[in-house]
């Protein structure tokens, strides 16, 4: 099937269906479970563990088991995705992920999350989205790229082996994914005890789901095509860049899976939230100074190409495949975010003493 669509339509717009597939799923899922690592990271830093952490790791798990048990299972091969075959930075996943988990905080979400709150008709979401999408973009190829290559290349380690966590480990993905279903399994108890709805649940094994979907999919059209085609999964910062960018410079707009997956991820998010009554315009206002959100959406803009990737690109895609940077990338985010949520508490309680 896979054959006769590619050479119908051509590689780039069965990945964009690929793209858009998953974005829908992951769009959906996402809305109707409340999925998101700031979430997860202020609920923690009050010593709470309660729905928000358990949707996140119910998603995070989720992913995990379902790569690695399609990977034992011969359906899926990892090795020369960009998370583990290319180069990595180990200063880069650090600070990158430090500034990623100060920015989350300061916008009130990451990059998925504010994707996803833009189609419920958040102004706020789609303003920082827009900056973040920006510096991203002058991160990557623009003036800030001397900046961030100067950061990366202080502590770098090699492709293959070397950036893989199993690898170093001597563990297979089989070992790998009985690790993930106990977790996953701890995590629904945690749900259970918190009184997590169901239907949350599930909609976070969805968005797990989702990922391995998308490294899946893109990795059995690279294995049908005649073409270079790399593997991926779902990522934000990356996608939504390419998508802006070729819509302002370009006459036409290059297929491939991140530029259905952003449209997919918007459209199934929206119609989530409108039929569950849930869209409804939300702009800045006193409690919500733009200024905040701004150096939010610069740090994550910078902090996501430095480290790799985002909330989703690097702490679920790359951690599901398990990326020795990715895993240090999302642990830095959480620092980041968790120290920077107890700063703001505690420089407020400071001025209203």
């Amino acid at each position: 099937m896979l054959e006769s669509l590619i050479d119908r339509f051509g590689d780039g717009a069965v990945l964009m269906m690929a793209g858009a597939l998953v974005g829908l799923v992951f769009g959906a899922a996402a809305q109707h479970s409340r999925f998101c690592l700031r979430a997860a990271t202020v609920e923690v830093s009050h010593l709470g563990f309660g729905s928000r952490l358990s949707i996140w790791l119910i998603a995070f798990t989720s992913a995990v088991l379902l790569v690695q048990v399609a990977i034992s299972g011969g359906f899926l091969d990892v090795s020369e995705a960009r998370q583990l075959a290319a180069v990595g930075s180990m200063s880069g996943a650090v600070i990158g992920g430090l500034m990623f988990g100060a920015g989350m905080i300061l916008a009130r979400g990451c990059a998925s999350r504010l994707l996803v709150l833009s189609a419920t008709g958040n102004l706020r979401a789609i303003l920082t989205g827009l900056v973040l999408t920006l510096v991203a973009q002058a991160s990557l190829r623009g003036a800030l790229s001397p900046t961030r290559e100067a950061i990366a290349g202080l502590w770098v380690v090699d492709g293959g082996a070397a950036r893989s966590i199993l690898a170093r480990l001597g563990m297979s993905s089989e070992m790998a994914a009985g690790l993930a279903a106990l977790a996953l399994i701890l995590a629904f108890i945690l749900s259970h005890r918190t009184q997590t709805d169901k239907s949350r649940m599930v909609a976070a094994v969805f968005v797990g789901a989702a990922v391995a979907l998308g490294w899946l999919l893109t990795y059995l059209i690279a294995q049908t095509s005649f073409e270079v085609v790399a593997i991926s999964s779902v990522t934000f910062t990356g996608p939504s860049t390419d998508t802006l960018m070729g819509l302002v410079n370009a006459t036409e707009l290059p297929l491939g899976f991140g530029v259905g997956l952003v449209p997919g991820v918007f459209v199934g998010a929206g119609l989530t939230a409108l039929l569950a009554g849930e869209w409804h315009i939300e702009r800045f206002g006193p409690d919500t100074p733009m200024e905040r959100y701004l150096i939010g959406a610069f740090l994550m803009g910078f902090g996501s190409m430095l480290a790799g990737g985002c909330a989703v690109g690097a702490g679920m895609s790359g951690g599901a495949i398990f990326s020795m940077t990715a895993w240090l990338a999302v642990f830095c985010m959480w620092i980041g975010a968790m120290a920077t949520h107890r700063f703001l508490q505690f420089n407020g309680a400071a001025k209203t003493a």
